[in-house]
């Protein structure tokens, strides 16, 4: 863990002398955390063993699948596009 309490010393190619470097730059901000992307779709359950695919902006079911793995399959292609 670096602790910035240490500086780097190396030899100046031009007069083989050593010097600091001091144009290191330390970024003191926390960096930019992104946002995690929201899902448009959503499986629900709509019956005993059937799957409704429902855009979560609208409500509007977009399709449907007997298979909860078809289902899920659906969404994902659904994003994609």
């Amino acid at each position: 863990m670096c602790t910035l309490t240490h500086f780097t010393h190396t030899v100046a190619p031009s007069t083989g002398t050593p010097s600091t470097l001091h144009s290191v730059l330390f970024s003191l901000h926390q960096p930019a955390f992104e946002q995690p992307i929201q899902p448009r779709f959503r499986v629900v359950l709509a019956g005993k063993a059937f799957f409704h695919i429902k855009e979560i902006s609208t409500g509007c079911v977009r399709g449907f699948r007997a298979s909860h793995n078809e289902a899920c399959a659906l969404a994902r292609f659904l994003e994609s596009r």
